[in-house]
């Protein structure tokens, strides 16, 4: 799994100082991200402290290994049984 450069507590405080007035082009250029990813973490993480981010993240993680118990245990999802097919997480149905 890829790192991210960017911790749970920079992207909430990045959002703070937005929140308290600074341009988000300005936070953008200050800590050289794009537009897009700062508006993706505003979608994401605003209005946000930092535990409810950490929570938010363990939350994320406790799903995907969920989905991935669920998919190597063979279950049906919709009538199919799925299988994998690579590490890629690429998976075709079959009958």
């Amino acid at each position: 799994m890829k790192k991210n450069k960017w911790s749970v507590e920079k992207i909430v405080s990045i959002l703070k100082e937005n929140e308290a007035g600074i341009a988000a082009s300005e936070l953008c250029r200050k800590h050289g991200m794009s537009d897009a990813t700062f508006y993706t973490w505003r979608k994401k993480y605003g209005g946000m402290t930092v535990s409810d981010a950490h929570r938010l993240k363990e939350l994320e993680l406790e799903n995907v290994r969920l989905k991935r118990a669920r998919l190597s245990s063979g279950q049906v999802a919709g009538g199919l049984v799925l299988t994998c097919l690579s590490a890629h997480r690429k998976c075709a149905g079959g009958v």
